[in-house]
């Protein structure tokens, strides 16, 4: 669930349907492999440009009535980009959101925003990103969902896993989350 950053963009695959590779395809691709998942079913509902409120209003009961074993979600990057944002009022929507994902059973993941330190673009808003990276914390420990800390991955440079817009990963970048997830679920790859 969640915006272009679980869509897909910056990792083009024109043999797709929608053009699109990214993070959360390669993870169902090992998934998809495991020993028992002859019946493995997968879908991305990630669309682009979403703002948190809307990824839960368009996403989570979709979802839910998928009845998933797991679920990723990505949601609030585009809000802190915004001039003005409520991150409290965020965090509320996200957790109610979140839990209704974890009573379902399902193994939630959840995602950090990264740090935009090294940005010049992305800089003036990594106070926000900050405040709302400890609210993702604090909600994955109230419902038990597993978090992949983008804030702290400071493994690859980030030349290497940003495309040229510097918003959007790119392949490698995609490849980098998706081993990322894949580590954090405990999935050899």
């Amino acid at each position: 669930l969640g915006d272009s950053f679980t869509e897909g963009v910056g990792d083009p695959d024109p043999a797709r349907p929608n053009g699109l590779r990214g993070w959360a395809d390669r993870v169902a691709e090992v998934l998809a492999r495991q020993p028992g998942a002859e019946d493995f079913t997968y879908a991305n509902l990630g669309i682009r440009g979403r703002k948190l409120v809307t990824i839960l209003d368009e996403q989570v009961e979709p979802a839910v009535a998928m009845a998933p074993d797991l679920v990723t979600i990505y949601a609030g990057a585009n809000d802190l980009l915004r001039p003005k944002v409520d991150i409290d009022g965020l965090a509320t929507a996200y957790d109610d959101g979140i839990g209704r994902l974890a009573d379902t059973g399902a193994t939630v993941v959840m995602f950090t925003a990264y740090d935009p330190g090294i940005s010049a673009i992305f800089r003036p808003v990594r106070g926000r990103m900050a405040v709302y990276n400890e609210w993702v914390r604090e909600i994955a420990d109230r419902h038990g969902a597993l978090i992949v800390d983008m804030w702290r991955m400071r493994d690859a440079p980030p030349w290497a896993i940003w495309d040229t817009d510097r918003m959007h990963l790119n392949s490698f970048g995609h490849t980098h989350i998706a081993m990322a997830v894949l580590d954090r679920l405990g999935i050899e790859h």
